[in-house]
């Protein structure tokens, strides 16, 4: 605290009220200390009586202490414990939940935004599974899934404010995580399905009715529902066999069973089981599932054979066909086997596996006589009755005889019996009988046709007449086709001769019959042997192709030969010889193994080449038969090459000469021959070695079977030189594929011819960069340029062929081209010292070659450029200069804190190094009031210097609070000073105008929705503001008004409106500027504007109109009784004082209840025109900037002023401001009365206030 006495008193300075407890005072000096901590949630703001005494006076003043508020909370969760549960069917984007944190601070350390720290599971599909809104919604971003996906989610969350100031520091307070659980509700939303893919079961097919076969079991696919499932038989193969329990699922027997009526089904039965969910689905409908079940139904044995009039295989054993009676025919004395004919029975058990075998057997009178066959069948058989005693069979005896078949089940021992009836047939008794049943005969295989046999046997039949007339017949049968028989005599001949091969078939098996007249025969077999003939040559097998290596490869083979004549006789023995040949003595051949071996190495270079290395030899193979016969075989033996021989060159030695220089030429040819006669073994590569055998290359070509050469060439890229080598010793070599690397090598001498051809060449050390200071500082030679030249003759001198002038890097012309010349035996002098200037031109670089006068004309005579880098040291001759800048820089103490850049310079030094580093530094503040005042200031600001490439920037930083009060512009004067490392430093100065905006500028504009929404929207309302006013927008804070009891206004928003120059709009620049800009207008209406200007601080001046209009009425009372009395005693004066009072009359007259000064209205302020009148009794506003820390009582105040007559319509689209009724303005000297009655407003009903106050008692017309 400062106080000032004109006595010079010693002041004692104190502090006094509720809350001076805060704050501790140094008596003598007036500083104030902070005693406790304040909070600006718990009190915002408040006041306290500061006091100053010298000792005898004591002033007492009360001052408001504003506390700003601090990021010091961090954003509180209203409850910890959430959880919530979600359909696993909810649609994406739906909201889950909701939470809410609440964050006591103001501004943007008061909004909160919600983060979501972790998914628990933690997988790639939960996380981002959940999405948090910045009003606390958790929304779904993805889908669910209870049986596929986690059915519980827990969700770790966080708030977090948008940041603030505590200690000097900008921090974001972050709330401790808390958990939301979320369970995921199964839905029925899949069918049930069965625990097994394949359900099978067997069953007895006489298993008894509700006997179990099998279950089967489903579950519900909604593993968290586990609906109740029934189950039913949808289908089947055999209906009304099979049922299934719907509760348990197992399938039991509901009929009679028979698996004969399954063969056709492979004995199985299907059935098709359909689980169904008790309840529907989420989509109204059945949730089921089907499955196949097979049932096998096994055999028992519960049939027996039958008997059945058909045959096999087509009878359907139909009940129709069986049969117990059946009837047979047969010649009496039949021979034994015979069938009875005429008889059609099948027996038939269709029981399977053992059950269905059956025994058959004979019963009855005459069974001795006869058999069945057979006598063992199982399922289905034709039944034959054969004869078994033919004597039994005799017609005379008997013409009918009589048999039953039985069959008996070979496990159940069940049988049934069928009558057969045999009728016999009368026929000649007596056959023709041969001597013998069995004639071995033989016959050569090469007989003729035609030839006999035999005609020895003969048959004899004791009947006579035509029953013992013999005929012989050969039976169709083996070899029917090459004998015959004469029907007459019985001579058995070769039928077709042709057909006769013993290899073929050896022996015939015939059967010779003899019948009577009566069709009464015999039979007997010949055995015919074929004798061998030697009538085969020897047959080889295979062929033969051998391939063996030369040298080391041996051939071992054996011909594989058979005869086909019979076996172990000279005619199938078999002999091999090797026959004569170019190569055969070199092989030799077992002749009765036919082992084929070579007698010693082979050589693959002592074949005629011609053959490619094959040898044919012929191998004959003969039998040992009468005459012989024999069979050749050629033996194809491929010798294959080895590379065994090493290439030879035609010399030892060769000399070639070749010019220096020279490309492309061809240097010399070598020539070399390989044994060898195959390509890959034969073909030659060349190589060369030794020094210098990198110039050169050598292509090899073939001159024929064996035979290269290699040209040896220099490279059309490439040369020799003769400075570098003379001679060149090489060593050719040819080689082939040889595994033991085996090759031949020739000694190749190659001269280099001088030719002088070789560019000077520039000694690099004498290039090396060099420094000259600038401005004069050096004269005469700097450098030597060396040059150098491998040639003998050679005449070297130097030449100056390009200057380059640079700085920093670029090209800046031929500036430099005369300070420095180079001279032919490399000398480099300085031409121009005192025009050497670091600041145009800090690096020259000479560009140099050597010249050789005598180079050969073919070749080049100049070298390669080189570089002589000349750098230009720099010297401190130039000052530091301010960069121009355009900035307008404005301070609003209000918004700045301390460390905030508030303004800034840039400046540049062309000079290099530390000769053009700068620092700034600050020489002098000063404060120009706006009454023009200059009061020096120190300490409040500073200064820091940075670099970016050659421009240093000079920040201003504040360094404590500023007066916001305060109004007028700092003057802040900096230098910049380079830092030479030698010699003085230079140095400039610049002032810079920093324009202060106070806290009379700051605006307040009320919005009807809450400072959430506002600040969602500030961007929008500061482009509307800027595009209404073309000012720049500073926003102090957002806060919302703590009482709407009798306010429409939910929050509010001061601001700064700054022009570029560093003025500032008042409120009522502010309001008219937005009324003239209609777009911005509506815009802002739709952003919730509702009032310009703070209701509180229209409401803070009440008490004192209060007071005005009080001390007013008294005053005007005086002044009636005062004109009563005047108006007793001068009534008689002149007549102008009477028409002065009926002015006065008419004047009451004419001020209506209601009636307010003319001109147009601000929306949302008491002000009727912009010199900030109150239009009640013209008193001034007084703003104090406080509006925010008015307490909500103050709006229980009744608005005494204009604001409610001048707010905004939020009902309607345009902003409505209501007119008033024009009146005359008053007079110079108006009666004070008429001032009083001028005071009446309006409020926003339209009602009038207590203000205006109505006496009928007082009529200045009566005075």
């Amino acid at each position: 605290m400062v106080a000032e006495d004109t006595d010079d008193a010693r002041l004692i300075y104190g502090i006094s009220g509720p809350n001076a407890y805060f704050f501790n005072v140094t008596r003598d000096t007036g500083e104030v200390r902070l005693a406790y901590p304040l909070d600006f949630e718990t009190l915002p703001a408040f006041s306290v009586t500061i006091s100053v005494s010298d000792g005898l006076n004591t002033v007492q003043k009360e001052m408001a202490v504003i506390v700003e508020d601090r990021n010091d909370n961090a954003p509180v969760f209203q409850n910890t414990g959430f959880s919530t549960s979600i359909n696993e069917t909810l649609p994406v984007g739906s909201v889950v939940f909701s939470v809410l944190a609440v964050d006591k601070d103001t501004g943007p350390a008061g909004v909160v935004k919600y983060f979501i720290e972790k998914v628990i599971p933690t997988t790639v599909d939960s996380e981002h599974l959940f999405e948090i809104l910045d009003n606390g919604s958790i929304i779904l971003n993805g889908s669910l899934s209870y049986n596929n996906k986690s059915a519980f989610y827990q969700l770790q969350l966080k708030a977090c404010d948008l940041g603030g100031l505590i200690h000097n520091d900008f921090i974001n307070q972050c709330s401790p995580p808390v958990f939301l659980s979320i369970t995921v509700v199964d839905q029925p939303d899949l069918d049930p399905q069965f625990v097994r893919e394949f359900y099978s079961a067997s069953v007895a097919e006489d298993a008894a009715v509700g006997t179990s076969v099998l279950q089967v079991e489903a579950v519900d696919g909604d593993k968290g529902i586990n609906d109740r499932v029934t189950y039913s038989i949808s289908n089947s193969t055999r209906p009304s066999w099979f049922t299934i329990e719907a509760d348990n699922g197992v399938i039991t027997v509901e009929g009679s069973l028979d698996r004969e009526q399954l063969l056709d089904e492979d004995e199985q039965v299907q059935l098709q089981v359909t689980a169904t969910e008790s309840n529907l689905n989420i989509y109204g409908q059945e949730a089921k599932v089907s499955l196949w079940v097979t049932i096998r139904v096994m055999d028992v044995n519960d049939h027996k054979p039958e008997f059945y009039n058909c045959s096999l295989p087509h009878c359907a054993f139909t009940p129709q066909e069986a049969q117990a009676n059946f009837t047979g025919y047969v010649d009496e004395h039949a021979s034994a086997r015979i069938p009875i004919s005429g008889l059609t029975m099948v027996a038939y058990d269709p029981d399977k596996g053992e059950n269905g075998t059956f025994l058959l057997s004979l019963e009855g009178p005459d069974a001795g006589a006869f058999s069945v066959s057979p006598e063992l069948a199982a399922g289905s058989v034709n039944v034959q009755v054969l004869v078994k005693e033919s004597e039994m069979v005799d017609y005379e005896r008997k013409t009918e005889m009589t048999v039953q078949v039985v069959a008996t089940d070979s496990v159940s021992k069940n049988s049934s019996v069928a009558m057969v009836t045999i009728q016999l047939r009368d026929i000649n008794d007596h056959r023709p009988t041969f001597p013998q049943n069995l004639y071995v005969l033989s016959v050569p295989e090469n007989s003729a046709t035609g030839s006999v046999v035999t005609s020895s046997i003969q048959a004899t039949d004791p009947d006579t007449g035509e029953g013992g007339r013999i005929t012989y017949s050969l039976l169709p049968g083996n070899g029917d086709d090459v004998f015959a028989v004469d029907p007459d005599s019985g001579t058995v001949t070769v039928k077709n001769g042709t057909l006769l091969d013993r290899e073929r078939q050896a022996v015939y098996y015939l059967t010779l019959q003899a019948t009577d007249g009566g069709s009464l025969s015999t039979s007997t077999t010949l055995q015919v042997n074929l004798l061998d003939v030697n009538d085969n040559a020897p047959v080889v097998s295979g062929s033969y192709n051998i391939f063996v290596q030369e040298e080391t490869g041996n051939v071992s083979v054996t011909i594989q030969a058979y005869d086909n004549d019979e076996p172990d006789t000279n005619n199938s023995r078999l002999l091999f010889s090797l026959l004569p040949g170019p190569y055969s003595h070199n092989f030799s051949i077992d002749s009765n193994t036919g082992l084929l071996r070579n007698r010693g190495p082979l050589d693959r270079e002592a074949i005629d080449p011609t053959l490619e290395g094959r040898i044919v030899l012929t191998v004959r193979v003969s039998d040992c038969g009468v005459p012989s016969l024999s069979t050749d075989v050629n033996v194809t033996i491929n010798v294959e090459d080895i590379n065994d021989n090493v290439p030879v060159f035609s010399q030892s030695s060769y000399q070639f000469f070749v010019k220096e220089r020279e490309s492309g030429v061809l240097v010399g040819v070598v020539e070399a021959w390989d044994a060898d006669q195959t390509e890959v073994n034969n073909r030659i590569s060349f190589g060369l070695s030794g020094s210098g055998a990198s110039n050169f290359m050598i292509r090899g070509s073939v001159l024929g079977p064996g035979r290269a050469e290699g040209q040896i060439w220099l490279p059309s890229d490439g040369s020799v030189d003769y400075e570098t080598q003379a001679l060149f010793l090489l060593t050719v070599t040819a080689e082939n594929l040889d595994p033991q690397d085996h090759e031949a090598t020739a000694g190749v001498n190659v001269t280099v011819v001088d030719v002088n051809d070789e560019p000077p060449t520039l000694d690099e050390g004498s290039l090396r960069g060099i420094s000259v200071a600038e401005n004069g500082s050096q004269q005469g030679q700097v450098a030597e340029i060396v040059a150098r030249d491998v040639d003998t003759e050679a005449q070297l001198e130097i030449q100056l062929v390009n200057v380059i002038c640079t700085k920093a890097g670029v090209d800046v012309g031929g500036l430099c081209h005369g300070w420095f010349s180079v001279e032919a035996n490399g000398s480099v002098y300085i031409n121009q010292s005192e025009a050497i200037d670091y600041e145009a031109c800090d690096l020259v670089t000479l560009v140099v070659r050597a010249y050789d006068r005598t180079t050969d004309p073919r070749f080049q005579a100049y070298s390669n450029d080189g570089s002589l880098l000349i750098t230009i040291e720099d010297v401190n001759d130039n000052a530091p200069y301010f960069l121009p800048d355009n900035q307008t820089f404005v301070i609003i103490p209000e918004l700045v804190i301390p460390n905030q850049q508030v303004a800034s310079v840039r400046a540049r030094d062309n000079d290099s190094g530390n000769n053009g580093a700068i620092e700034f530094s600050i020489l002098q503040v000063n404060f120009i009031s706006k009454d023009g005042a200059t009061i020096p200031f120190q300490g409040f600001f500073r200064i820091v210097t940075s670099v970016e490439a050659t421009v240093f920037t000079g920040s201003i930083e504040l360094v404590t609070n500023l007066d916001s009060t305060l109004q007028g512009t700092y003057q802040v004067t900096v230098q910049a000073q380079d830092k030479p490392s030698v010699g003085p430093a230079q140095e400039a100065q610049v002032t810079l105008n920093l324009f202060t905006v106070d806290q009379s500028y700051r605006v307040r504009l009320q919005f009807s929705t809450p400072k959430e929404e506002v600040g969602a929207n500030v961007e929008e309302i500061k482009a509307a503001l800027a595009q209404a006013t073309r000012t720049t927008v500073y926003v102090v804070n957002i806060q919302d008004v703590e009482s709407t009891a009798r306010a429409r206004a939910q929050s509010y928003l001061d601001a700064y409106f700054v022009f570029s120059n560093g003025s500032a709009l008042t409120l009522s620049e502010l309001s008219l500027m937005i009324r003239k800009d209609q777009d911005a207008l509506t815009q802002l209406l739709r952003l919730g504007l509702v009032v310009l200007g703070s209701q509180e601080n229209q409401e803070e001046d009440q008490g004192k109109v209060l007071i005005s209009v009080i001390i007013g009425l008294g005053v005007a009372l005086l002044l009636v009784l005062a004109i009563m009395i005047m108006a007793l005693v001068c009534m008689r004066k002149s007549y102008h004082r009477k028409l002065r009072a009926m002015k006065a009359a008419k004047e009451a007259r004419k001020t209506a209840a209601g009636v307010l000064p003319s001109g147009f209205a601000i929306p949302g302020t008491n002000m009727y025109n912009t010199e900030r009148a109150n239009p009640m009794l013209n008193l001034p506003t007084k703003d104090l900037g406080l509006e925010y820390l008015t307490s909500s009582s103050d709006l229980d105040y009744v608005s005494l002023n204009s604001l409610d007559d001048n707010s905004v319509d939020l009902d309607g689209n345009n902003q409505k401001i209501k007119k008033e009724p024009q009146h005359n303005p008053p007079e110079k000297d108006p009666e004070p009365l008429s001032v009083v009655l001028s005071g009446r407003q309006v409020d926003t009903s339209g009602e009038q206030q207590g203000m205006s106050f109505t006496n009928p008692g007082l009529d200045t017309t009566d005075l």
